[in-house]
């Protein structure tokens, strides 16, 4: 049996999204929750997200991509994906760190919803102040 790695696994996350990636030697086709990736994302600017990696390293047609995402919203979900595609290319390749930092697709970005606050309408929003 050889020690040849069939395929690369990471974990991406971006606020309730999280979407477990799997990238393999391929033509470059993308499946997301059983869907290719154009029926799955309405938006141009999801796809952009989900192949921002590949671009960044100039891996565009040179692995097939099967992803499982669940929770958040839509752009959440591209945002997810985008992330764990940089950190399966990393365990691909450790070289490809500098160029996937300068972009900035290996760092998770932390900004999570903000809970509401008793007595404000929203997380910060105060009712209106009337002074009589």
């Amino acid at each position: 049996m050889s020690n040849e790695v069939r395929y690369y696994e990471a974990v991406g996350r971006r606020k309730r999204a999280v979407a477990r990636v799997r990238l393999y030697p391929g033509r470059g086709e993308v499946v997301i929750n059983g869907k290719p990736l154009k029926e799955y994302f309405g938006r141009p600017q999801d796809w952009g997200d989900v192949m921002a990696p590949f671009e960044q390293t100039d891996n565009q047609d040179r692995f097939n991509l099967t992803v499982l995402v669940q929770g958040g919203g839509i752009s959440g979900q591209a945002q997810a994906i985008r992330h764990g595609v940089s950190r399966a290319l990393l365990q691909m390749n450790p070289e490809l760190k500098r160029a996937l930092r300068r972009a900035k697709l290996l760092t998770r970005d932390p900004r999570e919803k903000e809970r509401k606050k008793p007595g404000l309408k929203r997380a910060r929003k105060a009712p209106q102040y009337t002074k009589r």
